[in-house]
């Protein structure tokens, strides 16, 4: 699936209104938690390969890494420059969460995907939410795609819905009692 559609025409400087130091940190927190986000949907595809769940996180692992790219050129367009120790912090913050107990020593708990889903949930609103700030910031600044933000914003949302039906299906499944059918 290719990413969204964006217009290639140079837009010019805003009049004002935003303050651009401020942007700037918003917007390196965002790559950070989309660096995060990207490693974090990438290794629960991975871990979820040849299953329905693998087969649904693929689309969406696409999708996220697309999303990411798309920030990129965003902050480009806005002469924001990449902090690279956020971005290495939000890689870094991934791999430690990874860490964490999970009740098995070796492998992977199935409350591991549960988990790990909650957590590309919350990254996915949090996406959501930093294009919902900058589409509400495009009409103040012409660099700002509106359409493109919109699309931002429906891609998250579908991707929402998909992270979100995986994961109360896997959350049903890892706490039901064995031997019990799930209601």
């Amino acid at each position: 699936m290719n990413g969204p559609v964006r217009s290639r025409t140079p837009r010019p400087h805003p009049t004002g209104g935003t303050d651009m130091k401020l942007l700037a940190i918003y917007l390196n927190d965002h790559l950070a938690g989309a660096t995060a986000g990207t490693q974090r949907v990438g290794h629960l595809a991975r871990a979820s390969r040849g299953t329905a769940l693998g087969r649904a996180l693929d689309g969406v692992a696409t999708e996220i890494a697309e999303d990411r790219a798309t920030l990129l050129e965003i902050m480009r367009d806005l002469d924001v420059p990449v902090r690279h120790y956020k971005v290495w912090a939000g890689w870094a913050a991934e791999k430690a969460a990874r860490l964490k107990g999970n009740g098995r020593l070796v492998r992977r708990s199935p409350l591991s995907t549960v988990l790990e889903l909650e957590a590309l949930r919350l990254a996915v609103e949090g996406k959501a939410a930093g294009w919902t700030t900058l589409r509400r910031l495009a009409p103040s600044d012409e660099r700002l795609d509106p359409a493109l933000l919109d699309t931002l914003l429906d891609r998250a949302e579908r991707q929402q819905d998909t992270v979100e039906e995986w994961r109360v299906h896997e959350a049903e499944t890892a706490l039901s009692t064995p031997g019990r059918a799930a209601a």
